[in-house]
């Protein structure tokens, strides 16, 4: 039966001749990562048994492992037909590693485990959380460390080594045998894999061109070669050779002069000599103050090379204007971290949201079980939480992110006595957090950001006979009396929440504790009557709610007097009831009339939370932005409708080149496929300068598509605009896939040649994929 003899298993000694490549192959990984003989690494590299824990009666026994790229970590399951890829998740999906108790399932089904052998993995995606329990303290220390180490390592990698990595780990994977050897084939799969479709023509050329020792397989030096040819940047040598000698070098001298000429740079005297310090490689070029090829190349992948003004990514604005000055990063009914019928609730939502900047989070808060209020979304099957757990989540993240102050939107739906409770709540757990008296008495406008730092307001009903928020006199002796109830969950559109309303018989009134309404200082929530009166002005601590279509309909009818309420008062938008699928609208029609607290789902990926990210990246991402002068002035006249009267800075016109981009993701995993990728550039501001291009489809290149096109943009409100760059794969078929995006303020363009860190639909950085553009702005005649 020989026919049937099976291909025989590989020898004792070949089995160990491929350990000890596979060991050579993570220390060389490791002293990528500067982990040269790390405890840590060691530990994940030889991996370990876990308890894996899912819920109180599932928590089963893993075997986990960091593979030898020091990218990946395999994990054991027991599913059957679950593909490898399943097994495998990646160092750069990770967003953060707590120990200990730090999440609702660690909370709820690992309390009798101590802490020290615990702890959890938060993706960056909507993955659910990776909860894990180590069999000792010195292993869970290993893991925590370890997995930290690696993560901040990576961050800190420039581009360059971000890029080497990564080709290193595709070559690895595309040696099926191996042998540290590139066969023809291999080469082909191998480039398929890192995103480009190559005939057998140009592949064998590539090959026959590497191969010197013409043993048909690429080896050591060859391989080397071949990642020379691979990585070229031809279009960034073409702008080195203008400026550098014939030896390869680029005075500072001449630096200076492109810093200058192409960059537009204002210090480019100063910045020449610190740019060559930082991102030089070649010891003797940096003691001649001189930059190479490599060097340049890694001045235009950083952060000095970025589209976005590096001196924007910390605080620059003037954060000691009225509160009501600024646009606020605001969440809606944060608890969700999906659809608004169905969904789990998660004090896990909070923390992303906070984490992500957000600086107003929603509260519905409704009786609960056990004298404990919770929150979930009033009327429909949402999971619920408890309204203490979140005021923890609250406090441990409100200021990670941004030190300026928290609002905490109440919707208020409890009894009484469950109000009194989470006036409690809020009191014993945020302590001093919690704003509970008017800054240096201040009563006639906002206290700023600055004077709020830290700080945590809470937005709410005001007993109306009470003291008003200020501190005036009024009747400090009421217990409770009946509220307005602005119930925002009646509004959904759907048919079985109407039932539900009907059945309990919705009131219209509420009865408001003195207690809880103690702890609103500045933000009264009260129901808007239409735009004040100048001789009798409101309260400027009153402040309104409205659908996405009440304001969309008084910034159509009304602009101008909105933007005068908004100068004053702040204003809170939320979307419409018939957003079930926690869809969002356009937030900047709103921001164009100056309204702060502009709600999102910010569990919803798309365009509108790209623009709203790109908004608040602005300003050190400190989640408050300056508005324009022009909606600040009392005195102005501004309508976003009509900008022709009036001078609201000067018309621009943009000038862009997308000349190329570099290792776009492959959308499609199956190995055969490769994008179509194309580039549309999008603008986004008042009605007069939305815009939208976009470039040539380029067929079956994800790896260096080269463009090349230019592009003009008129625009008349600069300080209202964002720019945003998407990259698609084209179908002819069916829907365009999304590959990555950029969005910007106009305000923060950076001119000359540019790198675009291209973004996740998430919202997360791509470790590697960019765009390279020109940029140029002048003004308008």
């Amino acid at each position: 039966m020989q026919c049937f003899r099976r291909q025989s298993k590989r020898s004792v000694f070949q089995e160990n001749v491929l350990r000890e490549q596979s060991r050579r192959v993570a220390a060389l990984n490791g002293i990528r990562l500067g982990l040269k003989d790390d405890k840590d690494l060691k530990f994940l590299l030889k991996g370990s048994q876990l308890l894996k824990v899912k819920s109180s009666s599932w928590r089963k026994e893993r075997f986990y492992k960091l593979q030898e790229d020091c990218k990946t970590i395999w994990q054991e399951s027991k599913k059957m037909l679950r593909s490898p890829e399943s097994q495998i998740f990646s160092i750069e999906d990770i967003r953060d590693v707590r120990s200990g108790h730090k999440t609702e399932g660690m909370e709820k089904y690992a309390k009798d485990v101590p802490e020290y052998r615990c702890f959890s993995i938060i993706f960056k995606d909507q993955r659910k959380n990776l909860d894990l329990i180590a069999s000792s303290e010195d292993d869970a220390n290993h893991w925590i460390s370890g997995l930290g180490k690696i993560i901040a390592h990576s961050n800190s990698m420039n581009q360059k080594q971000k890029l080497q990595h990564w080709i290193h780990t595709c070559l690895r994977k595309a040696d099926k045998n191996k042998d540290n050897k590139m066969s023809l084939k291999e080469l082909k799969d191998f480039l398929k894999e890192v995103n480009i479709e190559v005939d057998d023509y140009h592949a064998k050329k590539i090959f026959q061109h590497c191969d010197k020792s013409k043993t048909e397989a690429l080896e050591d030096d060859e391989i080397e070669e071949f990642y020379k040819i691979l990585t070229e940047r031809k279009e960034i040598d073409k702008i080195f050779q203008k400026y550098s000698d014939a030896e390869g070098f680029m005075s500072c001298q001449n630096l200076v002069r492109f810093l200058y000429e192409m960059q537009q740079e204002d210090d480019a005297v100063v910045a020449a000599p610190a740019l060559i310090q930082r991102y030089e490689p070649n010891e003797r070029a940096k003691r001649g103050n001189a930059m190479t090829k490599d060097g340049f190349l890694m001045y235009l992948l950083s952060d000095d090379g970025n589209i976005f003004n590096s001196s924007h990514r910390k605080v620059y604005q003037d954060m000691t204007q009225p509160l009501s000055h600024y646009l606020v990063s605001s969440s809606h009914n944060t608890y969700l971290m999906e659809d608004q019928l169905t969904g789990p609730s998660s004090t896990e939502a909070y923390i992303r949201a906070l984490t992500k900047g957000c600086r107003c989070v929603e509260l519905d808060c409704w009786d609960g079980p056990n004298s404990e209020p919770v929150i979930y979304h009033g009327y429909t099957l949402t999971s619920k939480i408890l309204f203490s757990d979140v005021i923890k989540a609250i406090k441990n993240y409100a200021f990670k992110t941004s030190p300026y102050p928290v609002i905490i939107s109440l919707e208020n739906h409890c009894s009484v006595d469950q109000q009194k409770v989470m006036a409690q709540h809020m009191t014993t757990i945020l302590q001093d957090m919690l704003l509970v008296a008017p800054i240096d008495g201040n009563k006639s406008q906002f206290p700023s950001p600055e004077q709020l730092k830290g700080k945590i307001l809470v937005k709410g009903k005001k007993l109306s006979r009470q003291e008003d928020p200020t501190g005036t006199n009024g009747n400090n002796n009421l217990e409770a009396e009946d509220v307005s109830d602005e119930d925002e969950a009646a509004e959904i559109e759907d048919e079985s929440v109407k039932t539900e309303i009907q059945q309990k018989g919705k009131s219209d009134t509420l009865k408001l504790a003195k207690e809880l309404s103690d702890t609103v200082v500045y933000c009264k929530s009260v129901h808007f009557s239409g735009f004040e009166d100048p001789s009798h002005p409101r309260a400027f601590y009153e402040m309104s709610s409205f659908s996405e279509s009440k304001a969309l309909k008084l910034a159509q009818e009304s602009g101008t007097s909105f933007i005068h309420h908004n100068i004053r008062h702040l204003s809170r938008i939320y979307p419409a009831g018939w957003r079930t699928d926690s869809s969002n609208y356009n937030p900047i029609d709103l921001w164009n009339v100056g309204c702060q607290i502009v709600a999102l789902n910010f569990q919803t990926p798309g365009t509108e939370m790209d623009v709203y990210q790109g908004r608040f990246q602005d300003n050190g991402f400190s989640g408050y932005v300056l508005k324009p002068e022009f909606l600040r002035d009392e005195q102005t006249k501004f309508n976003p409708k009509s900008t022709t009267e009036g001078t609201w800075g000067t018309k621009k016109k943009l000038l862009l080149k997308i000349i190329s981009g570099q290792q776009l993701p492959k959308v499609n995993k199956s190995k055969n496929s490769i994008v179509d990728p194309k580039v549309t550039i999008e603008i986004h501001g008042v009605q007069q300068d939305n815009n939208k291009k976009q470039t040539r489809v380029v067929e079956n290149n994800g790896f260096n598509p080269k463009w090349d096109e230019e592009f003009t943009f008129d625009v008349e409100i600069p300080a209202l605009a964002l720019v945003r760059f998407v990259v698609e794969d084209f179908d002819m078929s069916t829907k365009n896939d999304f590959i990555g995006q950029y969005t910007l303020p106009f305000t923060s363009l950076k001119k000359g040649y540019r790198h675009i860190h291209l973004l996740t639909k998430n919202g997360d950085p791509y470790s590697s994929s960019t765009l390279f553009v020109y940029i140029d702005i002048q003004d308008c005649d």
